[in-house]
């Protein structure tokens, strides 16, 4: 799979260019691309909210960590769910509709029911959601550095990050709290394949000091081979974006007890993290090690998301923060997941909504390349 993969998807020399092109790829869904997605990771806001996520998932697609089955009522590709989470615990985060009776879609305009709504057009848009529990009004702004995930060959499927700056009030229950803060912005869009194995996947995202954020994705098929392991570090003073791929590693060090998803999926949720990468040749260095808050919450996609605590060193520079976002899916064999059936679990187990838990420890264990 993984030399179709570099024969299929130009991902990695698009990001050599750290530009987005003039005709960036943005719709609603029709005849050809029938699953779109649409995401807001806002990192590092202040306690008790930690981050703000908004991410959509029009219609259900044929990959075990992509797929909400949970969600479909009528048909795969008549449901749309869509997460609006942040830190503090709640109950209405993830909601899923039916795209003929409950959205209106529009290539500059995607409304969910009448609780999410995002309209606008390059460079900007609005995004806003009307709920008891969590609300906000959000202006966003994007930039033109992106950053390719996946672009297909022979337009089949892409999905990119633009780096953008929001501005705007989100409110959690009583509280209401004004921001701006540096975020990132995606889309996705796909034709319908009849199955794709993928199966593990990472994301996460990190403000830094003078206006800098760093990306980190790890995606796994279910055979555990890797799909693609990279970091991202843009720069919006410098107005520069780079990829790092070779030589990059994920490391699990402590995992929370195993929970079961609305899905029946058995998983493992990391409590302790470290991303690495360093190569002597073009002299960069980056270390990050983390400790998850625990306020995971289903419904990204076929898993969760939540927030960490960080130490970051890039070049013997280091920062520290309280806001890392984060998204985990997995979806493989359990052989892949355990290493050490031995070892007791960890009972701190905090707040994770919608999932059952059995204590019982597995040890840390490698994503390397």
């Amino acid at each position: 799979m993984r030399v179709l993969q570099f024969f299929l998807d130009r991902s990695k020399q698009l990001n050599q260019t750290p530009y987005a092109p003039q005709a960036l790829a943005y719709q609603a869904p029709n005849k050809k691309y029938k699953i779109i997605h649409q995401a807001l990771m806002i990192p590092n806001l202040p306690a008790p909210l930690h981050y703000l996520n908004f991410l959509s998932i029009i219609g259900q697609p044929n990959a075990p960590m992509l797929c909400n089955s949970s969600a479909i009522q009528t048909t795969a590709l008549d449901t749309a769910t869509v997460i609006c989470s942040s830190s503090p615990h709640m109950h209405g985060h993830f909601n899923h509709y039916s795209i003929e009776k409950e959205c209106q879609f529009q290539n500059d305009r995607f409304e969910f029911l009448d609780r999410e709504k995002l309209q606008g057009s390059f460079p900007e848009f609005q995004l806003t959601r009307k709920d008891s529990e969590l609300s906000f009004d959000l202006k966003i702004q994007t930039s033109t550095l992106i950053s390719h995930f996946t672009h297909m060959r022979f337009s089949l499927a892409e999905h990119w990050s633009l780096l953008c700056e929001c501005q705007g009030w989100i409110q959690y229950q009583d509280q209401r709290y004004m921001i701006e803060s540096l975020a990132s912005f995606e889309y996705a869009r796909s034709f319908n394949f009849p199955y794709l194995p993928l199966a593990f996947f990472t994301y996460q995202v990190i403000n830094l000091s003078r206006n800098r954020q760093i990306l980190l994705a790890q995606i796994r098929d279910s055979y555990n081979a890797i799909i693609q392991s990279r970091i991202y570090l843009r720069d919006l003073n410098q107005q520069t974006s780079q990829m790092f791929e070779d030589r990059v590693y994920f490391k699990v060090h402590r995992v929370y007890p195993q929970v079961v998803t609305p899905n029946g999926q058995k998983m493992y949720l990391p409590r302790e993290f470290a991303w690495s990468y360093q190569n002597d040749q073009d002299g960069m260095h980056i270390q990050i090690q983390a400790q998850s808050r625990g306020d995971f919450k289903f419904g990204v996609a076929a898993g969760y998301v939540g927030s960490f605590c960080y130490d970051i060193t890039i070049n013997n520079e280091t920062e520290k923060g309280e806001g890392g976002y984060c998204e985990y899916i997995d979806c493989r064999a359990l052989k892949f997941q355990e290493n050490d059936k031995h070892e007791n679990l960890i009972n701190n187990f905090a707040n994770i909504a919608s999932i059952t838990t059995k204590r019982r420890e597995k040890s840390a264990f490698w994503f390397n390349k």
